[in-house]
């Protein structure tokens, strides 16, 4: 049955150990392991005519070769270094290696020093092409930047101009509002929406809660108490109603945690205290007191 494989193979001269380079090499400590590296990258570059990348995008890095070659990193680094000082190696910019002299050693024929001369220009070639890559990208690079850097600078301005600017309202300064939103408060809420703003703002603190519409959240909470109130019991005008309602079951266990968390602090504080400091309403007072009496406080 015919064998069809391509064979690589590599041939030395007599004279290959005695040459300068190779005196030089394994002389040096751990230069016979150097020996043994370059070989095996002679080797390994014949299939593409002596340049060592891993593919055609991809060249070999120290730990690749450590592989490769099954010598340690530290040994295949030390090798590329003084392989490129001795001139038997060329690294590209691009990360690729030339083995120099491998022309030398596929064998002698009447065309090997055009060979070589093929050889070095293909060298030469890919090396012109890697600097003029570099000059493109440094040329094209600062006007990139001022490129994005004003798309950036656009979008930011566009954004804000989008977005209206928000106060950061209440006693924590944590319920933003625009001045859009201050005046649909205020125009739903004209009696308390100054209130209702510090009960969010208590909430959020107290709770480490964030809201994406802080208008949104007052709202909520204002159809809350109105579910919760549709039959009122209060009697008398209007005004007290409004300031006699109870707000919604979530506002008396905040209220509750706030009241446990105060009196760690000042173990002396007495539900009256700090109703009087939060300015509770009669009903809100006496709905936390049953939350604290449930307690077992």
């Amino acid at each position: 049955m015919a064998d069809n494989k391509k064979y690589y193979y590599l041939k030395l001269k007599d004279n290959f150990f005695d040459s300068d380079e190779m005196i030089v090499l394994e002389s040096m400590p751990d230069g016979y392991i150097y020996s043994n590296i370059l070989l095996k990258l002679y080797l390994r570059s014949l299939k593409t005519d002596g340049r060592l990348m891993f593919n055609d995008r991809i060249p070999f890095n120290s730990t690749m070769l450590s592989q490769v070659t099954r010598h340690s990193v530290g040994n295949v680094e030390k090798a590329i270094r003084v392989f490129s000082d001795l001139g038997v190696i060329e690294v590209m910019d691009n990360g690729a290696i030339y083995m120099t002299d491998i022309q030398n050693f596929i064998g002698k024929s009447s065309t090997e020093a055009d060979r070589i001369r093929e050889y070095r220009a293909k060298i030469d070639k890919e090396k012109s092409s890697v600097q003029m890559l570099q000059q493109t990208n440094d040329k094209s690079t600062p006007e990139l930047e001022l490129e994005k850097d004003i798309d950036i600078k656009k979008d930011k301005e566009t954004r804000k101009k989008s977005k209206p600017p928000l106060h950061t309202l209440g006693e924590y300064k944590n319920v933003l509002l625009s001045d859009q939103d201050l005046v649909k408060i205020k125009a739903e809420f004209p009696s308390d929406w100054k209130q209702r703003i510090e009960d969010v703002s208590e909430y959020c603190a107290t709770s480490g809660k964030n809201y994406n519409n802080y208008l949104a959240v007052i709202r909520r909470w204002a159809k809350n108490d109105r579910n919760q109130n549709k039959q009122p019991s209060y009697k008398g005008s209007k005004q007290n109603f409004q300031k006699n309602k109870p707000r919604s079951e979530s506002y008396a266990a905040m209220q509750h945690q706030v009241f446990i968390r105060e009196k760690k602090f000042e173990p002396t504080l007495t539900l009256e205290e700090y109703g009087k400091r939060k300015r509770l309403k009669p009903n809100e007072l006496e709905e936390l007191r049953a939350l604290v009496i449930e307690d077992g406080g």
